[in-house]
């Protein structure tokens, strides 16, 4: 006769088993359908891939070659809008009155650029040379007279005023000059002819050197040269000094060299830069601050520049501001300056050194 509880016990462990059984098939069936659904998702997503690379594929495929033709039309295009922005500048800024120095040297700002013989000729900015340590913005122009003075950046004038004369400005009213505030002035006191090298002397110089004088006003001289040897430039040197004699001069005696036309045009730089330093060691020796006057054509290409750059310097430049990264003392910045005294138009300058 079977045992009631064993049974019970039999039935109690199927149970169990059965419903272990059971609770495995749940689980891998819940495994597989999260399986599935990753599949099914992964399908979905290369399935998109698929189609966007196909779509893509429909577009374009880029070689090498059309991204390199994409670069270099790029180029052009920013190159030609670099261009027709450039030349409008260009074209607004001569309209409005801007000299082409202006332009050139913000265009090239590591040039100096001179104008010979109808071209353009550029000369790097060498640190090789000492340089000026002015400040562009302390230089002032009143833009109602046109007067440049230099500035200690606080507003305080720091250059001295003054004019060079001779005599294409006629008699001069030294009175009324002084009256204008004009403190100093360089006075011509002769030149060589350019055609017979004959040494001739101002005919107001005494006049004006003299007439400075008495009114208070500092005065330096000036000779224009047209030597072509050493020995012509010796002789001008004598011929000022004897000019001077009798008179106190404050500022230097000048050799006035400019674009020539003449008998010392033709003239190779290192022969009138000899003539030049024979000028100023008999001025020198003589106990005389010797001083050179040029332009830039003057400065750059009359002149060997490495061989005058111990000596003063007088800058002509009739455009604002300053063009000249080298050290000089005095800049010549107009020909057609108005000072009561004096016919017509005159010569303006401003001295950022005492003598």
């Amino acid at each position: 006769m079977s045992n009631p509880k064993r049974k019970r016990k039999s039935a109690l462990y199927a149970n169990i088993i059965f419903s272990l059984i059971a609770l495995t098939s749940l689980g891998i069936t819940i495994v597989c359908l999260l399986i599935n659904h990753s599949i099914r998702e992964d399908l979905e997503n290369s399935n998109e891939v698929n189609r966007s690379l196909s779509d893509y594929a429909d577009t374009h495929i880029y070689t090498q070659s059309d991204l390199d033709s994409a670069v270099t039309s790029a180029k052009e295009e920013f190159k030609e809008e670099e261009k027709n922005m450039l030349l409008s500048e260009m074209k607004d800024r001569l309209s409005s009155g801007d000299s082409a120095y202006a332009l050139f040297r913000d265009i090239f700002p590591d040039d100096l650029i001179v104008y010979v013989d109808n071209s353009y000729v550029f000369y790097p900015i060498s640190d090789n040379y000492a340089h000026n340590d002015y400040v562009s913005d302390n230089f002032i122009k009143d833009e109602t007279t046109d007067e440049i003075t230099y500035t200690d950046g606080n507003g305080n004038v720091i250059s001295a005023k003054g004019i060079d004369v001779s005599r294409h400005n006629g008699t001069i009213d030294w009175k009324k000059v002084k009256d204008e505030g004009i403190e100093f002035a360089f006075i011509r006191v002769g030149y060589r002819g350019s055609s017979n090298g004959g040494l001739v002397l101002d005919e107001l110089f005494e006049e004006n050197i003299k007439g400075a004088i008495d009114n208070g006003i500092d005065v330096g001289v000036y000779f224009f040269t047209q030597a072509i040897t050493v020995e012509e430039a010796v002789e001008e040197a004598d011929f000022v000094l004897d000019a001077i004699e009798p008179y106190n001069l404050k500022y230097p005696v000048v050799w006035d060299i400019e674009a020539l036309e003449g008998r010392a045009e033709d003239l190779d730089a290192k022969t009138r830069t000899d003539c030049a330093i024979a000028f100023f060691d008999r001025i020198e020796g003589a106990g005389y601050k010797p001083m050179l006057y040029g332009n830039l054509m003057s400065m750059l290409y009359l002149l060997e520049t490495d061989r005058i750059e111990g000596y003063d310097k007088w800058f002509a430049y009739y455009h604002f501001p300053d063009y000249y990264p080298y050290e000089y003392s005095i800049w010549q910045y107009s020909s057609k300056g108005k000072v009561p005294g004096i016919e017509g138009d005159v010569d303006l300058n401003i001295c950022m050194k005492k003598y």
